[in-house]
């Protein structure tokens, strides 16, 4: 990966679009964002590459335009994830974990790939790593008039403390920022929201340094994980989790799988 498309974790600003994958190395990390919003009625279409489950999952949203991103959302997925694997989009085979994290069958076990993905108001964040856990989120910035009441609800007794001492004005982005780190944290473990929000805590505040702050007893925890902050468009908040230590890391949009996209 050349110098002007990776960097350090947590330094990565642009989004270049990229036509093609790039080499996966070890120490890589790559984050893919796409627009999931289509213009058109190509459903059917769409969803003729979708395996059996994730049309019936489809079928089950209320609105429309809700099920139409989710299978736009699983077209660019499985469009990235085939790209890498050297196999046609719909070839790309899925299966959950004990918690219903989705992963790669084991007839692909052999590449070692890890991801995640997470989409919010017609964006998708999509990561990529080589055999290390990875998680990912993105939630489109909102106002909360009983913010103070959901963070207490939800953070830990550190994470509310320090949101507390902050700035009105700033605290709605600081719980966005913290939101997503730990639901990255979570999605990179596979265990989701079985795992207690409450019992671990992570930095909020956009100028401190990004970190697992404490696991509750699991002390060994907190040199065991990389977080970083992303920036995908202005009005959003995103984080990644990455096993192991900080990674080089790459930010893009994934132009062959919107390419792929428009021949529907």
């Amino acid at each position: 990966m050349s110098a002007g498309t990776a960097a350090m974790l947590g330094r990565a600003t642009a989004w270049p679009a990229i036509a093609h994958v790039l080499p996966l190395d070890q120490d890589e990390v790559h984050v893919w964002l796409a627009d999931l919003s289509r213009s058109g009625d190509s459903s059917g279409q769409l969803a003729s590459i979708l395996s059996e489950d994730e049309r019936n999952r489809a079928a089950r949203f209320h609105f429309p335009r809700d099920a139409d991103r989710w299978m736009v959302s699983r077209m660019v997925l499985r469009s990235i994830l085939g790209s890498y694997l050297g196999v046609e989009a719909s070839a790309v085979q899925f299966c959950v974990g004990p918690w219903g994290k989705p992963e790669l069958t084991a007839s692909f076990q052999r590449h070692l790939l890890q991801f995640n993905a997470s989409r919010s108001d017609g964006l998708g964040l999509y990561a990529v790593a080589r055999n290390r856990r990875v998680g990912v989120d993105i939630e489109r910035l909102r106002p909360f008039p009983d913010l103070r009441a959901i963070a207490a609800q939800i953070l830990s007794p550190r994470e509310h403390q320090t949101l507390g001492e902050l700035p009105p004005a700033e605290q709605c982005a600081a719980f966005f920022n913290c939101w997503t780190r730990k639901e990255a944290y979570i999605k990179a473990l596979g265990e989701g929201l079985v795992h207690p929000l409450e019992r671990f805590s992570v930095s909020l505040t956009p100028d401190g340094p990004l970190k697992l702050e404490g696991v509750g007893s699991k002390s060994a925890e907190v040199g065991r994980w990389s977080l970083s902050a992303l920036a995908p468009v202005p009005g959003y908040a995103a984080a990644l989790a990455i096993e192991g230590a900080p990674a080089r890391l790459l930010c893009a949009q994934p132009l062959f799988a919107v390419a792929h996209l428009a021949g529907f």
